[in-house]
């Protein structure tokens, strides 16, 4: 079985972006992950899964790091 994920990685073009904003365009470029947006302070697993996409946020709800699937 391949660990190697598909389709589009990373999306560099979100920074600033607001998250539920960047959540929608992951999922339309990637329909094989699911982006989850976090809020500053949140917890989150750090186990590499090719189906996830953490999209952090800010105080106000724009991204802040670059989203890529893991």
């Amino acid at each position: 079985m391949s660990t190697e994920c598909r389709g589009k990685r990373s999306w560099p073009e979100l920074i600033g972006v607001p998250g539920n904003v960047g959540e929608a365009t992951i999922e339309r470029e990637n329909p094989l992950v699911n982006a989850i947006i976090l809020p500053p302070g949140t917890a989150h697993i750090l186990n590499f899964r090719c189906d996830r996409v953490w999209v952090f946020v800010d105080g106000n709800g724009n991204v802040t790091r670059v989203p890529s699937i893991g």
